[in-house]
């Protein structure tokens, strides 16, 4: 397992939570933070809110708060894929909350620990 305290290793992470960020929404976070306490990880994103996002909570609040949903599930399936793909992390979880009225993303990846 990697170190992951490092700094190397914290920017790296960081560097895959944004480039998903841009992949699905086309553009990065304004603020992102990773914070490593043994094996958890924790990462504090500030996103930019979109313009579709915007549009759809005027119109269709419902359908936005389904949307914001779903992307943030296929967000950790692809965050969890790359840190396990890129970094050789095993994670043992992937837990993410995200407040679309603040823009606000909390999410804890906890790392499994060596037998």
């Amino acid at each position: 397992m990697t170190l992951l305290d490092s700094n190397e290793s914290k920017k790296k992470m960081c560097q895959i939570y944004n480039e998903i960020s841009k992949e699905l929404f086309g553009f990065g976070t304004t603020l992102l933070r990773a914070n490593v306490e043994g094996n958890i990880v924790s990462f504090y994103a500030k996103h930019r809110r979109s313009p579709r996002s915007a549009a759809l909570e005027d119109e269709a609040p419902g359908l936005k708060l389904e949307v914001d949903f779903h992307m943030s599930q296929l967000y950790k399936r692809k965050f969890r894929e790359k840190l396990e793909e890129q970094l050789g992390l095993e994670i043992e979880t992937l837990l993410r909350d995200y407040d679309a009225a603040t823009q606000w993303a909390v999410t804890n990846v906890i790392v499994r620990e060596p037998s």
